[in-house]
């Protein structure tokens, strides 16, 4: 399967000391199997931070996401699983990972999803609302979240494209 990866710096090597806490599966390598989406990631991160949209194009073989080789988790949905997943390691501000998975799939959680967090954190909403809240977002979209060396190895890079 092919998975990109959208950003503004341009990189030989995938460096996980590089990446930043408190993000939805913790620290790690993100990436999608949509273009656009990786594209569109990247463009709104130059608006934001300046810099050029870089794209990055990877292989990886899914035959790995079921065999013994790599732990993986799998969120199909919006759960009460998932929801407290998220809400953990986006609060996690350490450098120490609080699960041991080398790669996390799942839907992710945008800006819209992201209010709901922070509303169920402040006891504005309960967890039954928050999840009925989430399963009804739209424009669904998986990510893939590779949180070790063990992982990262398998990844077979592409191209990158920067974006003028």
């Amino acid at each position: 399967m092919k998975l990109y990866h959208g950003t503004t710096s341009e990189f030989d090597e995938i460096d996980l000391s590089k990446s930043k806490p408190s993000k939805d599966f913790g620290r790690g390598f993100y990436l999608s199997a949509e273009l656009e989406q990786a594209k569109d990631f990247a463009q709104t991160r130059a608006l934001l931070l300046g810099g050029s949209p870089v794209i990055a194009s990877y292989e990886f073989d899914e035959k790995l996401l079921t065999s013994n080789e790599l732990k993986v988790k799998t969120f199909g949905d919006y759960t009460e699983e998932r929801a407290n997943f998220i809400l953990a390691n986006r609060n996690n501000t350490s450098n120490t990972l609080i699960h041991n998975y080398d790669i996390v799939i799942g839907p992710i959680a945008n800006d819209r999803v992201g209010l709901q967090l922070v509303r169920f954190t402040n006891r504005d909403i309960d967890m039954p609302t928050l999840i009925r809240r989430l399963k009804f977002m739209k424009g669904k979209t998986i990510q893939y979240y590779f949180g070790t060396e063990r992982a990262i190895k398998h990844l077979k890079r592409l191209w990158t494209k920067k974006k003028r």
